[in-house]
């Protein structure tokens, strides 16, 4: 991804803006591009996430924490963590709230890279997350990734972070680590978290064999 952005300046941070209807969307989705990233450049990140209940509030905070204390993400990085308590499964309910948040958030973020759902997601929280990113960052890359779901609206992606087989392993372990209300559901185990990435590795032929993918709807050549 970094070789597509030749405009951005390499002697300061990459500005990153992370965003997530759920808890761990955005480690799901996008955790290894993050942990990967950090290891090529320093990395700004501001990390939100849209709705949540105590507990997982408090797995998501603690799992964010842990993400932007890797590689080279700046220490104020952990100032920048919002986690937002719209109740799950609700969110387009509340359309003009978070909408009203996300505008504030264009107001004090200027990220150069916005990593956030794929508009064609069939989640109506992931949706609505997609869209509102559009709304706003329109001046802005923006990545959209991916997550396997029972709605079954996986489709071909056209950009690829290529990952390790050291960083997955990190970012699988960060998940079960972090999110341990989520262990008793079906789609929360390791094989599921290693499966999609070895599928898009093969896909951009990976000479680390796994890869995070993602949709770009437009690049500014």
């Amino acid at each position: 991804m970094l070789r597509l952005l030749p405009h951005l300046a390499t002697e300061r941070p990459l500005k990153v803006l992370a965003l997530g209807a759920h808890c761990d969307d955005i480690e799901i989705g996008a955790g290894g591009t993050l942990l990967t990233w950090a290891q090529e450049r320093p990395l700004e990140v501001e990390w939100v996430v849209w709705t949540s209940d105590a507990v997982r509030a408090q797995e998501a905070r603690e799992s964010a924490q842990w993400f932007l204390s890797q590689g080279q993400v700046t220490p104020n990085s952990l100032d920048h963590i919002h986690i937002h308590d719209y109740a799950p499964s609700f969110l387009p309910q509340h359309w003009s709230a978070p909408q009203e948040a996300f505008f504030a958030l264009r107001e004090r973020s200027q990220p150069d890279v916005v990593l956030t759902h794929h508009r064609g997601d069939r989640h109506q929280d992931h949706a609505l997350v997609g869209e509102l990113t559009w709304n706003t960052f329109r001046d802005h890359a923006i990545l959209e990734y991916e997550i396997a779901k029972f709605e079954g609206d996986l489709v071909p992606t056209n950009a690829f972070v290529p990952l390790s087989a050291d960083t997955l392993e990190a970012k699988v372990q960060a998940i079960r680590r972090h999110f341990a209300s989520q262990a008793n559901k079906t789609w929360f185990d390791e094989e599921a978290f290693r499966a999609l990435p070895r599928l898009r590795g093969i896909e951009c032929n990976a000479s680390t064999r796994y890869a995070e993918a993602f949709h770009v709807s437009k690049i500014l050549l």
